[in-house]
C-alpha cells in the first residue's frame, strides 16, 4: 500500500455483532494505486486513554510504517516547525523530531498549519499549510526517505488568492493522484469550496483544471468547511471534515461526513451530520485523520478540554467508530469523544537539567525569533533578544493547573538594560513574567505589545535565584522567589496579592506555554540551571 493509515485489513459490515459471518471489504488507502482486499481480522478495542497527545497539538495526522505510527500536528507560530512523534502501541508516543527543525521553507514566513502525513512506497510525504511570503496562504509539500527525515521541501503546489489550506492528498478510482483542499473563503466572509486537482506522479506540481467537491452549505457547518481526510471502503469515497467555528471558549466545531463513488463527486453529504460532537469532558471535536486496526476504526484528532479551553490549546484524541448497515460511519459514545478511558491518561510532567550537548527537542520559540542558545554543563545560555518580550523558550503545557520552576545564575551580574526569568508564554507580545535585572525584581505582563509593571522590589544580593510560576484553572498566574534554592519561597505579590488574570495570554489558535526569557541587547546572555514543568 502506498499510503498506510493501517487501512490494509479488511472490515466486515457486521461491526455491530461479533458473531456475525465474516465477510471482505475493500479498503482503499488515501494515495494507494489499486485496492486491497483481505478477510476482516478480529482486533480487541483500544484502551484508550485521551488525551493521547497531551498539549497543543491541533489537526493531528497520523499514518503507519511498518510496526511504527507516525503521528505530526500544526506548530503554528510556534518552532521548531510540525513536530513527529512516534508509537508502536498507540497509547506511549515520543517525539522524534521536526519537519523542519532548523531552517523555514524559503518560500513561509508563519502560520504552519495542518500538516498531513502520507507514506507512498519508500518515501513520506507531508503536506502542509503556510503563510507565503508576500502573498497568503498556501499548500505546500515536502518528502523524506524516512518518516524521522531529514525532509526536504518541494515549495508551494496552491495559494489561490483569498488563502488556500488543509492539504490532503488522495488517488482517484482510476489511480490518478489529487491534492484535495480548501479555498479559505470565510478569511473574506466568503463560501469555503473543497477543491480536487491533479497532481503530478513528482509531488511538485498540479496538473489541469480543479473541480469543488462541496461547500459549507448545511446551517450546522456555519461559516467554513475544512480538514478534509478520506479514505475509500468498498464503493464509496468518504470524506471526513470539519465545520463551523474551530478556535477559543466559544467555538462550535464539529466533524460531518461525505461520501461519492467517484472522488471527483457527486459527493452526498450524511443527513445525520455531524458525527462528533461536544460532552461535558471534550469541545469542539475536529480536523483530523481515519486510521483502522483490523475490524476497528478510529479517528485521532483535536478536541478541547474543557477544564483548560485554550490555555492548554487543542490536543489530540482518539475516536472510535463503527459502519452502519447503510455504509455510514457512526461514532460511539452518542457521537462524542469517549469521556473515561482505562488507563486514565496521565499530564505530562518534564525536568531538563540540561545536561546534553544540544537543547531538547521539546523546546519551542517563536517561530520568527529563533533565540541564540547554547547547552553545556547543566546550563542554559541564552542570549537576550530587545524586541517584544525578549528571547523566549517555552514548552507545552498539558493541563489547567501546573507548576514551572528553574534558576536564574548570577542574576546581579547581568548586563545594564537586561533581564530574565521565568514566564507564561502566549506569543510575542503577550507575555507574563517574573525577571530579575538592573537591580529590581519584577513582575511584568505585556499585552498586544503594552508592557506593564505589576510589582518589583530590590533585587536580592544572592548568587541565584529560583523562580516558581504556578497556573490555576489556566488562566490564573502566581510568582514566587528563593534564595535558597527552593526551600524558601516569597511570593511577587501583584494587586492586592490576588492571582493575575492571564486571560489575555493564548493566541487565537494557540495554548499558553510555560518558560524562560531574556530580554535586552544581544550582547548579553542569562544563565540558567535545570527547568520543570510539575502538572497536576
Amino acid at each position: 500500500m502506498l499510503r498506510t493509515r493501517t487501512l490494509t485489513a479488511a472490515l466486515a459490515l457486521g461491526l455491530l455483532g461479533a458473531c456475525q459471518q465474516t465477510k471482505s471489504t475493500v479498503v482503499t488507502s488515501p494515495t494507494a494505486g489499486t485496492a486491497e482486499t483481505q478477510v476482516e481480522t478480529n482486533e480487541p478495542a483500544l484502551a484508550i486513554a485521551n488525551p493521547v497527545l497531551a498539549g497543543d497539538f491541533p489537526d493531528p495526522s497520523i499514518t503507519k510504517v511498518g510496526d511504527t505510527y507516525w503521528a505530526t500536528a500544526t506548530s503554528s507560530n510556534w518552532g521548531p516547525v510540525f513536530p513527529l512523534l512516534k508509537s508502536t502501541n498507540l497509547k506511549d508516543w515520543e517525539l522524534a523530531g521536526h519537519v523542519f527543525p532548523n531552517e523555514l521553507p524559503a518560500w513561509a514566513d508563519y502560520y504552519f498549519w495542518a500538516p498531513e502525513i502520507s507514506q507512498e512506497g519508500d518515501k513520506t510525504y507531508i503536506y502542509y499549510t503556510a503563510h507565503k511570503k508576500g502573498g497568503n496562504l498556501a499548500v505546500g509539500v515536502a518528502v523524506a526517505d524516512n518518516p524521522a527525515g531529514p525532509y526536504r521541501d518541494l515549495g508551494p503546489l496552491v495559494g489561490q488568492e483569498v488563502g488556500s489550506i488543509d492539504g490532503f492528498a488522495m488517488r482517484d478510482e482510476k489511480g490518478d493522484l489529487y491534492l484535495i483542499w480548501k479555498e479559505d473563503g470565510n478569511s473574506r466572509n466568503l463560501p469555503t469550496p473543497i477543491w480536487a486537482q491533479r497532481l503530478n506522479e513528482e509531488h511538485t506540481a498540479l496538473l489541469g483544471e480543479k473541480k469543488e467537491l462541496f461547500r459549507n452549505t448545511a446551517p450546522w457547518e456555519g461559516n467554513l468547511v475544512e480538514g478534509v481526510a478520506m479514505v475509500k471502503r468498498n464503493d464509496y469515497f468518504y470524506a471526513f471534515y470539519a465545520a463551523n467555528g474551530c478556535c477559543g471558549h466559544n467555538c462550535t466545531y464539529g466533524t460531518g461526513v461525505a461520501r461519492a463513488k467517484s472522488l471527483l463527486g457527486p459527493w452526498e453529504k450524511y443527513e445525520k451530520n455531524p458525527i462528533l460532537t461536544k460532552n461535558d469532558k471534550w469541545a469542539c471535536p475536529g480536523h483530523g485523520t481515519v486510521f483502522n486496526r483490523g475490524n476497528r476504526w478510529y479517528m485521532l484528532h483535536h478536541a478541547y478540554d474543557t477544564r483548560s479551553f485554550e490555555f492548554v490549546g487543542r490536543q489530540g484524541v482518539v475516536s472510535e467508530f463503527t459502519w452502519t448497515a447503510e455504509g455510514w460511519p457512526e461514532f460511539t459514545n452518542n457521537g462524542s469523544v469517549p469521556v473515561q478511558a482505562a488507563p486514565v491518561a496521565k499530564a505530562r510532567n518534564l525536568t531538563d537539567e540540561f545536561d546534553g550537548p544540544v537543547l531538547q527537542p521539546s523546546w519551542q520559540w517563536p517561530v520568527q525569533e529563533r533565540p541564540t542558545v547554547a547547552v553545556r554543563g547543566g546550563q542554559l545560555r541564552l542570549t537576550a533578544r530587545p524586541e517584544h518580550s525578549g528571547a523566549a523558550l517555552g514548552q507545552h503545557t498539558t493541563s489547567a493547573n501546573y507548576t514551572a520552576t528553574t534558576t536564574l545564575l548570577n542574576p546581579n551580574g547581568l548586563p545594564a538594560g537586561t533581564v530574565a526569568g521565568i514566564a507564561a508564554h502566549g506569543d510575542p507580545e503577550n507575555t507574563l513574567a517574573l525577571t530579575a535585572g538592573s537591580g529590581k525584581l519584577q513582575l511584568w505582563q505585556l499585552e498586544k505589545g503594552k508592557q506593564k509593571t505589576l510589582s518589583e522590589t530590590k533585587l536580592p544580593t544572592a548568587a541565584a535565584l529560583t523562580f516558581r510560576l504556578r497556573a490555576e484553572n489556566g488562566n490564573l498566574f502566581r510568582f514566587d522567589y528563593s534564595t535558597d534554592n527552593g526551600k524558601n519561597w516569597l511570593a511577587m505579590p501583584a494587586a492586592g496579592a490576588a492571582a493575575i488574570n492571564g486571560t489575555y495570554l493564548p493566541p487565537w489558535d494557540r495554548g499558553v506555554r510555560a518558560g524562560v526569557l531574556a530580554k535586552g541587547p544581544v550582547t548579553a546572555t542569562a544563565t540558567f540551571e535545570r527547568f520543570e514543568l510539575d502538572s497536576q
